[in-house]
């Protein structure tokens, strides 16, 4: 299991103000993004829009779509391209990995989420950078990494609420301002052929499941033949045999064999009709303050950590949609496949192939300042929604 969660209280990260480590760290970025993940190219379309809401002086959030690590990168490298480096909302966990991410991540913009429970401190930050226009904010509102680039996850309430907040405070002003909501649709291509790219990864996994390597057996029937058996494994840790039938059916099966033990537990009730993500959110924040205050019994702690290695399982399963291989996949969506397999096993990425990326501006959306329905309602977030789909293609 990664470590996303912090076993301490959570203190909020603000993001520091100034343009010096940003500037820097622009010169070093594309060679960054080349050798730690491979991104080789860009391609950064409808910057006009962006510069049409900077020009006009607006409170900006810009909300993405969010299918790997290097989406925030990407975004700064388009940070560069306008002119205007950005905020960042990150999850605190991505402040605690080292000294070093602790100090440079603030400096070049970045301010902590707290996933585990509420986070005044964050939204208060958020709220004065857009009333105050003093830079783009951008905001996931996937709310997680979905490691899926031809699929949207369901959005999450809070970067509308943010958003709306900010239009209050700036139509308060005189004269008046405005905040506005800019789509950004990130998608990857392969800039080099995938079979030779796998190759070694292929060879390494299935030597770890205990196969000779078969480097000469197709791709797709490599990966197929993997996810079967990755896919086994956990049915006879948490069902006790193998199970049938199709790959949503089974999927689902062992989602339920594994998040129904602790809804029971720590929530009384079960939620099988919302999104893994949504109860995978609501385990933690009951789970996890107890950790963090230090308290536990070592016992209940080592019990705790393990329930959260089954949730984080739980959330592994959901990254991969049952029809995702379907038909012909393209080599983009084996590549997801094949490193979701790697990630999973060993909780490590690498580059395996050289990849470009294309980034959409989309169209600037009003917030409405007035009082608006939450979730699948919210006539903002079904916009942001009906945007990043057209742009993604999905």
């Amino acid at each position: 299991m990664q470590n996303i969660v912090v076993e301490e209280p959570y203190v909020p990260v603000p993001p520091r103000r100034g343009n010096l480590w940003p500037a820097a760290f622009a010169r070093v970025l594309p060679w960054y993004l080349r050798t730690k993940y491979g991104v080789v190219d860009f391609n950064f379309q409808h910057l006009d829009r962006l510069r049409a809401s900077l020009k006009a002086g607006h409170g900006i959030a810009l909300m993405p779509n969010h299918s790997r690590d290097e989406d925030g990168l990407v975004m700064g490298r388009m940070s560069c391209e306008v002119g205007k480096y950005f905020y960042y909302m990150s999850s605190w966990h991505v402040f605690k990995q080292s000294r070093l991410q602790a100090f440079l991540l603030p400096r070049l913009g970045l301010y902590s989420v707290y996933r585990e429970g509420p986070d005044r401190a964050s939204v208060k930050t958020s709220v004065e950078i857009l009333a105050r226009a003093e830079r783009p904010i951008a905001i996931f509102p996937e709310g997680f990494l979905g490691r899926t680039n031809d699929r949207l996850n369901t959005l999450m309430d809070g970067p509308a609420l943010i958003a709306r907040a900010a239009a209050k405070k700036r139509a308060k002003e005189n004269p008046p301002g405005q905040v506005v909501v800019h789509p950004v649709a990130i998608r990857y291509h392969l800039r080099g052929p995938l079979d030779s790219g796998v190759a070694n990864v292929l060879a390494e996994i299935e030597q770890r499941l205990g196969w000779t390597p078969t480097p000469n057996a197709p791709l797709r029937e490599r990966v197929d033949k993997i996810g079967e058996e990755l896919l086994a494994q956990q049915e006879i840790k948490y069902i006790g045999q193998r199970q049938t039938g199709t790959l949503a059916v089974r999927l689902q099966g062992l989602i339920r064999a594994v998040l129904h033990p602790l809804e029971d537990e720590w929530v009384g009730t079960r939620h099988d009709e919302e999104s893994v993500q949504a109860r995978v959110r609501r385990l933690r924040v009951v789970i996890v303050p107890a950790l963090a205050d230090g308290k536990l019994l070592e016992a209940e702690r080592q019990r705790r950590w393990k329930q959260l290695g089954q949730i984080y399982l739980a959330q592994q399963l959901d990254n991969y949609p049952p029809d995702y291989l379907s038909g012909n996949p393209s080599p983009e969506r084996l590549l997801e496949t094949i490193e979701r397999f790697q990630e999973d096993l060993t909780d490590k990425l690498q580059p395996y192939v050289p990849l470009g990326v294309t980034v959409t501006i989309g169209e600037a959306i009003p917030v409405n300042p007035g009082r608006e329905p939450h979730g699948a309602n919210d006539p903002l977030l079904q916009a942001v929604e009906k945007q990043l789909r057209a742009m993604l293609r999905i």
